[in-house]
Order: C-alpha cells, then structure tokens, then sequence
C-alpha cells in the first residue's frame, strides 16, 4: 500500500483505503513495540520502525488545503462513511419503529397507560383538540435556539451512550420509539392525526434521520467493544469511534434546519398539503446529499 500510495499520493487513496492504512499503521506501531522488547528481533525492530516513519511522513505531510476542510468532509466524506455504515442506521431505524408499534400496541390494549409516559398538560390539551404546540409562534427565535440545543443534546447523548456497549443507545431509541408511538396513537383517538403529523412532517424529515444516524453511530460505537473481530478490543473502538464522531459530525446541520424549520414553519398556518410538500422536497433533497459520490479523502478531511 506504501508502494502505491507513493505513486499515487495518500490523496488518491479511497475512503476504505484510507481506513484500511490507518489500522495497518495501528498495528505496526504495536507489532514495533513488542519487537523492541526482544533482544533477537533488532533487525525486525528496524524494519518495522523505518516502515512506520515511511508511513508517518506519507500520512502527515499531506496539503490540508487540498483536503478541502470542511466543505469536503460535509460534500464527500460524510455521505461515504454515512453509506458505508447504513446498517447500524438502518438497526437504529428499526428499534425505532419496533417500540413505536409497541407503544401504540400498549396504548391501545391498556386504558391509562398514557397517562403513565405523557405529561398531564399535555393529555390535557390533547383531550381538547388542541396542539400543544402552538406556543412555539410567540417565540419564534427563542424556540429556535432551545430546539437545535435540544436536538443537539439528544444527538450527543445518544452517540455518547453507546461506548456502554450500546445499551445506553437502545434504550434511548427504545423510549424515544415508545413515547412517538403512544402520542400518535393519542392523537389519532382524539381525532388529531392530521395536525400532529402536519407539525411533525416538516422538521422530522430532517430530524428524524439525524436521530437515527446518531444512534447508528451510538450502536457503532458499542460494536466496537462488544465485538472487536480480528482486531484488539482497542484497535476495534478506534476504528469505529473514528466512523462514529464522523456520522456524529454530519448530522449537526441537519438538526440546525431541522430546529429552524420546527420553529418557523412546522407550527405555522400553512395548508396542510403545503407542510406535506415541503417534508417531501427536504427528503428528497436530503437523500440526494446522502448519494453524493465519495472522493478520494485524506486524514485531514475530517473537521
């Protein structure tokens, strides 16, 4: 790999080749360490050191310029590393969903049991056919900002709860499932499907895959200790930490506009189909951004 990026430059390296020299490297510094360690080994130590400065200078001296900082993360390297680990996304989708049925499965069976998760002001407007949401017009800036914070700290913590083996991450997209599933089951009793999903539809397209990813990397994060594979338990939480805090990275503009939108426009007078046509446009265009094709990247790609 030395041989072909000192033709072709660490620049011209793809994504997974990237990842590949980066644990490559990992691993000689441990095998050099050990080397050092025995007396019979002093050629192999040398090898081995001058193959790692070699791999140093390759990996340092790159032109951060060229990297394109963080334009390039945002345009190319995150819709690579969000592709390559969809699967741990796609998990988080699918807790999501699983305890959302469940709760509406629990709402519906269990007269009371709503009572037990929602806030009693909340019953209570929803018993009046009315949004709790509307609140949110009087102080449209104000709530911007308490939103993206908000956002922001459920993204973080969902991420940062997975070096717990991931447990900390199930269980917050567990409950997060559960508590959707119990207010639209709610709602929809009491005859307000339509306004809550309306309300719901315009930011949630955005921040709902924020969400996702986030715990995608939570659960990335855990796999790292909980199954390590051929690598050391500690060479597993580097490479996957490393994936996670870019995922993590990514979705920080898409919760930025998804707290502006839920601000301005999810709790507007807009016309329903109105809110529905704009959820739709923003999920187009965001899958879109998540298709972008990779580039080549270098280690300085990420912010």
């Amino acid at each position: 790999m030395l041989r072909a990026c000192g033709r072709r430059s660490v620049a011209a390296l793809t994504h997974a080749e990237l990842r590949e020299l980066a644990l490559l490297y990992r691993q000689t510094a441990s095998d050099l360490s050990v080397a050092r360690e025995d007396p019979t080994s002093v050629p192999l130590a040398q090898y081995l050191n001058d193959l790692l400065g070699r791999a140093h200078n390759l990996i340092y001296s790159g032109d951060k310029r060229r990297a394109g900082g963080i334009r390039h993360f945002y345009l190319r390297v995150f819709p690579a590393v969000f592709r390559e680990t969809l699967p741990y996304t796609a998990a988080a989708l699918g807790i999501f969903l699983a305890t959302g049925v469940a709760g509406a499965i629990l709402t519906l069976s269990n007269p009371g049991f709503e009572r037990l998760l929602l806030p009693a002001t909340m019953m209570d407007t929803i018993e009046r056919r009315e949004m709790w949401t509307h609140s949110i017009l009087a102080v449209k800036p104000l709530a911007s900002s308490a939103i993206m914070t908000n956002n922001l700290s459920v993204a973080l913590v969902m991420f940062a709860s997975g070096i717990a083996a991931g447990v900390g991450t199930l269980y917050m997209l567990a409950f997060n499932g559960l508590l959707i599933g119990v207010i639209g089951t709610v709602c929809a009793r009491a005859g307000m499907a339509v306004p809550l999903w309306s309300f719901v539809a315009p930011h949630g397209v955005l921040e709902l895959p924020a969400i996702f990813i986030a715990g995608g990397a939570g659960l990335l994060l855990g796999r790292g200790l909980v199954a390590p594979g051929p690598l050391s338990r500690r060479e597993a939480l580097a490479d996957c930490a490393s994936r996670a805090v870019r995922l993590l990275l990514g979705v920080i503009p898409l919760l930025v506009i998804a707290g502006v939108i839920e601000a301005f426009v999810s709790p507007s007078d807009l016309p329903v189909p109105a809110k529905f046509l704009i959820a739709a446009a923003l999920f187009v265009l965001m899958s879109a951004y998540l298709a972008l094709p990779a580039a080549p990247v270098t280690p300085d790609s990420a912010p």
